[in-house]
């Protein structure tokens, strides 16, 4: 019983002393600033274009309300001393639809453009997020970490410029 505990205790004090050699070794970390890759990226742009050309009628359409909206408003501004009461009334209630119409078509429209513009933006994050494992498991990186949440760190660490140069490769 006793060389069971004596052999025991050797081989737990020898597994914890492996573990916390294996803990104490150098890991090696990099960081990477992934909002900055994806603005720096010219298939970010192309993003915006696409969408704007996507979207281009619905956003004249918005723009000519918006237009004839400030058109009317200026006009009852301009000639309401002129005016009879009828004419008033008259022109504030196609303000009022122009308004309306404006309204109705404006925030559909940008959700339309938000929601467009997030999907894309997904994709290029899944990009970044590949071009990063590849980077990382080529270099030997044990850790890569958000550059916003390191409040310090080596620019030698620093990858972004890597990935943005990889993911700029692909079309």
């Amino acid at each position: 019983m006793n060389r069971f505990i004596k052999g025991m205790s050797l081989a737990v004090l020898f597994t914890i002393a492996t573990i916390s050699s294996a803990a104490n070794a150098e890991q090696k970390l990099a960081v990477v600033n992934v909002q900055q890759v994806l603005v720096a990226l010219p298939q970010f742009a192309v993003i915006e274009q696409n969408i704007q050309a996507e979207f281009a009628d619905q956003i004249q359409e918005v723009q000519r309300l918006r237009s004839d909206g400030n058109f009317l408003l200026e006009k009852l501004q301009r000639e309401k001393a002129t005016m009879s009461a009828d004419q008033i009334a008259e022109l504030e209630g196609q303000v009022n639809e122009v308004g309306q119409q404006l309204q109705a078509k404006g925030q559909p429209l940008q959700q339309s453009i938000q929601r467009r513009t997030e999907e894309e933006q997904r994709k290029l994050v899944g990009l970044i997020q590949q071009a990063i494992q590849g980077i990382a498991s080529d270099a030997g990186y044990d850790l890569v970490l958000s550059s916003n949440a390191v409040p310090y760190y080596n620019e030698k660490d620093d990858i972004s410029q890597q990935v943005l140069d990889q993911v700029s490769k692909i079309q």
